[in-house]
């Protein structure tokens, strides 16, 4: 066994023993879903001093063959090392990997088209908003999580698998179509209210009827557009594990020996490993969140895989690379331990090149100085993390405090979310001001439904002195009975009763007067949390 490979074998058992709570803290906070406005970019990076250079996509490719690098110094540790190349390399605002047209506002994207406000989308995506980890071949999907392969019209649903269509407001649905406020889906068409079924079709409720009296039916509860959110709320948030064997945890698909395993498909042996799609030999992911696809042997790694990927520990965001050792936003790399932003080179520590046997005797140094230091097996620190916890994944899958994560270092937001808002834009509530001189008095008695709705109309609320607009004066049926809903609310911002603001945009106008939708009630980082259960 040679030197590199006795690390290697260290580094794999501490991983396998990891509890799922510091996987999430550790690894899954450097995975951001949010976008923030920083020095005139739309960025990935709040506008905080832990990333000190942001430079524009265009100019960050031209850099990537004279990033900034350093030669390690015994004198220091190994992650101060790393954060003095840190704080010196430029970074781009969003990472976005080969061709994407129209997707500024958007992260992680790769081969998509018209990408808006969304994290980790790609391979032919087209139409997509306010979505995460959404890839192969997908069209038209809204304010949706794990959505892949084959798949179109998309609606507030998680975990959508497999030639799909025409879902809405469903959680974990494979090769089915048409349906609305279901779980637990394969191979079936024409649910409502349904769940665990197979190869079914006009149910409701897992009820069957006939088509004519389904087609009523739907058309009945779909015209209650006021009860869609509280109905996928209460949807059942367990998935039962499909073709999998000796597997624990949620939503896991066609897996072999996988332990604490959440939305993962295809994988063969694994530890905490979450979000991920593998298959053609994909197998060993331990403390793996958002890896896959033909890959093997991944132990402390964010976001990376592609054809051929193998041997990777502690890194994050890395392309189809090989033998990489805590490293950062790397693309075709072989053989590097503590480098940022390369691409195509292999042999590196910090960025510098070496010979393959100068590497081989740096590296066994390095490593026997990081295990005296008990620190060969960790991850990133979160005094170097440059996001906000609560905007990351570790904070929508967590139930983590401002308090506990700030005292190991890492930052949290408390101002209110408003990337894309214009200064000055007219603002619609989705609730009532809650001030009380403006409120309706309380009644004697308690009042019906209708009386209840009365009492806050804008009418009354205005009477009483609020001059703004409530998001239902923008939607509604008409004398005819078609649904519609109002396109200046386009021009509006939008402010949900946490205080976070958000706009409606063309193409989702678009996708919701086409099926018959209503406007969205929460801020588009609670309706992605929404479909996430762990």
């Amino acid at each position: 066994m040679s030197r590199i490979q006795h690390w290697q074998e260290k580094i794999k058992e501490k991983k396998k023993q990891t509890s799922f709570r510091d996987f999430l803290k550790e690894i899954t906070s450097w995975k951001p879903i949010i976008l923030y406005k920083n020095t005139g970019y739309i960025s990935r990076y709040p506008e905080v001093s832990r990333i000190k250079h942001l430079v524009s996509s265009q100019k960050y490719q031209e850099l990537r063959t004279t990033l900034p690098w350093r030669e390690y110094d015994f004198r220091l540790s190994f992650f101060e090392n790393f954060s003095k190349l840190f704080d010196a390399t430029p970074f781009p605002p969003t990472l976005q990997f080969y061709n994407n047209h129209n997707s500024e506002y958007s992260d992680s994207t790769f081969w998509g088209r018209n990408i808006y406000l969304s994290s980790t989308v790609g391979d032919d995506a087209e139409n997509v908003c306010y979505s995460a980890f959404c890839y192969s071949h997908i069209t038209n999907v809204f304010n949706s999580f794990l959505v892949n392969r084959n798949v179109e019209n998309i609606y507030m649903s998680a975990i959508v698998f497999n030639g799909c269509y025409n879902i809405f407001y469903c959680r974990y649905i494979t090769s089915s179509s048409n349906c609305w406020f279901s779980t637990n889906l394969i191979w079936c068409q024409e649910c409502l209210f349904c769940d665990g079924l197979e190869h079914q079709s006009y149910c409701i409720k897992n009820v069957k009827y006939e088509k004519e009296e389904y087609q009523q039916k739907k058309q009945e509860i779909l015209h209650q557009k006021e009860k869609f959110t509280q109905w996928y709320q209460s949807l059942n948030k367990k998935w039962r594990n499909y073709q999998s064997k000796n597997c624990t945890g949620n939503a896991i698909y066609f897996c072999e020996n996988v332990e604490q395993g959440y939305f993962y498909s295809y994988l063969k042996n694994g530890r905490n490993a979450m979000l991920g799609h593998g298959g053609n030999g994909s197998e060993n992911f331990y403390d793996a969140f958002d890896v896959g696809l033909d890959a093997r042997d991944f132990y402390g790694v964010l976001s990376a895989g592609n054809t051929g990927s193998h041997d990777l520990y502690n890194s994050g965001e890395c392309d189809a690379c090989s033998m990489i050792f805590y490293s950062y936003f790397l693309e075709k790399c072989h053989y590097c331990i503590w480098c940022i932003g390369l691409k195509n080179i292999s042999y590196c520590i910090l960025n510098t090149q070496y010979s393959k046997e100068e590497w081989e005797i740096l590296a066994d140094k390095i490593f026997s100085q990081m295990e005296q230091g008990g620190i060969l097996w960790d991850f990133f620190p979160g005094e170097l993390n440059p996001f906000y916890f609560n905007d990351t994944m570790a904070g929508i899958l967590g139930d983590f405090t401002k308090e506990e994560v700030e005292k190991e270092g890492y930052m949290w937001r408390d101002e209110e979310i408003r990337v894309d808002i214009p200064a000055g834009a007219e603002v619609v509530y989705t609730t009532p001001p809650q001030s009380p001189s403006i409120l309706p008095s309380p009644q004697p008695s308690p009042l019906g439904e209708r009386e209840q709705a009365q009492s806050y109309s804008p009418s009354t609320l205005k009477a009483r002195g609020w001059g703004g607009d409530l998001l239902s004066d923008y939607q509604g049926y008409d004398e005819q009975g078609n649904w519609h809903i109002n396109p200046e609310i386009m021009k509006k911002v939008i402010q949900d009763e946490k205080g976070n603001y958000y706009r409606i945009v063309q193409m989702e106008y678009d996708f919701l007067m086409k099926h018959g939708l209503p406007l969205p009630e929460t801020h588009w980082m609670e309706r992605m949390q929404s479909g996430i259960w762990v």
